[in-house]
């Protein structure tokens, strides 16, 4: 197994944006050092109007031989979601559709999807991802290049809370098992059931009580804005989310998206219902997680006009 961890592609820009900044700085200047502008604006987060990057996340050779390419997503919005319908504006270089998500909810998402590839795929040939969206087409590029070989520890260390993962015994993904309605009307609640089966491991954390300083000063809270993501959960449990909406528009509303997370428990049940705002196909995803590794499962739903 290959422990290191993966560096991520966007990290080669580094040395270009680095190289802009020091061009552009002398024109911020005045001639006190009091800037003349401002920065530009696409610096600045935005909760709305911003586009999707794609990611390519490495290759991972699979036991049988065969190889898969791992994507996922930035949505540059802090609070915008995304619907792309698989086309024009959503496709693949290969083939338009090869399992992409349709709905893109904000921020950094890592290994969404993987694409089968068989095991004599040239190693320079490439599979582009591209999406466009507020009229800015952004694009991944995936190829078999040496260093971006991922395997599960990789992808635990990038999944999860940080630290190398467990040797012996090694983490194995949970199992789900999902059944539910396939057909329902629009307002009216489908009915859904996820159950996971997990090897117990993480296993949860002994914390050494000896080293609490009870006296220690407590820390400044911070400010909302500046408040970090939260790390990972780690425990098994079930969480639900839209993975494609029809190509017309629809919404969806879960009753309870996700069951609590249990710290080396080897089952977990989700029992919850969705409620559809329109007519149309729609993709749900659950997805059993222990924290570190993932296990989705897609159900397609069709959604009818109400019947009078």
């Amino acid at each position: 197994m290959n422990w290191r961890i993966k560096r991520a592609p966007a990290l080669r820009l580094a040395p270009v944006a680095a190289f802009a900044a020091c061009w552009a700085f002398p024109f911020l200047l005045g001639a006190q050092g009091i800037p003349d502008a401002l920065p530009d604006e696409v610096e600045f987060n935005r909760v709305a109007g911003q586009n999707i990057q794609p990611f390519y996340e490495g290759w991972q050779k699979m036991p049988d031989g065969h190889i898969v390419m791992w994507f996922g997503y930035l949505n540059r919005n802090y609070k915008e979601i995304a619907d792309v319908p698989i086309g024009d504006n959503n496709h693949f270089d290969l083939q338009a559709d090869l399992g992409q998500p349709a709905h893109f909810y904000p921020r950094r998402r890592l290994f969404v999807f993987k694409v089968d590839v068989p095991k004599d795929w040239p190693a320079d040939k490439r599979l582009v991802w591209t999406v466009n969206y507020h009229g800015k087409s952004s694009a991944a590029s995936g190829w078999l290049q040496p260093e971006w070989e991922v395997d599960d520890g990789v992808i635990q260390m990038n999944i999860g809370p940080g630290g190398a993962p467990p040797e012996n015994p090694r983490n194995q993904p949970p199992v789900i098992t999902v059944r539910g309605d396939t057909t329902v009307a629009v307002g009216r609640a489908l009915k859904l059931s996820a159950s996971a089966t997990d090897d117990g491991i993480p296993k949860p954390r002994v914390r050494n009580q000896s080293a609490v300083n009870p006296t220690a000063a407590q820390k400044m809270p911070l400010p909302a804005a500046a408040t970090p993501p939260p790390r990972a959960q780690l425990g098994l449990r079930i969480r639900w989310i839209l993975y494609r909406a029809p190509d017309t528009g629809g919404e969806v509303v879960f009753d309870q998206d996700s069951n609590a997370p249990v710290v080396g428990g080897t089952t977990t049940e989700l029992t919850n219902t969705a409620t559809f705002s329109a007519p149309g196909n729609y993709w749900l995803r659950a997805i059993a997680t222990d924290g570190t590794l993932e296990t989705p499962y897609d159900l397609k739903v069709t959604v009818i006009g109400n019947q009078r």
